[in-house]
């Protein structure tokens, strides 16, 4: 997994993967989850891959606009 950037300092995201249809993402609390294009959307998990990459918003838009729509809790 890439260690996520946090340039606003105050994200719980810690590290994420992206793959072709999924993003998976470690919280600070080392849950670890994954989300794929059935679980979320294809147009949330392009968002979160851009997000990721970028190292800002990933946090609060998985809080705000994901909340439990992930395919499974990996840890």
């Amino acid at each position: 997994m890439k260690l996520y950037k946090n340039l606003g300092g105050k994200s719980e995201v810690t590290r994420y993967e992206i793959a072709k249809d999924t993003v998976t993402i470690r919280f600070a609390t080392c849950s670890v989850y994954k989300y794929s294009n059935q679980s979320a959307g294809p147009e949330n998990i392009s968002k979160m891959k851009t997000l990721a990459l970028a190292g800002k918003g990933l946090g609060s838009f998985i809080k705000s606009d994901l909340k439990d729509r992930f395919a499974r809790k990996v840890r």
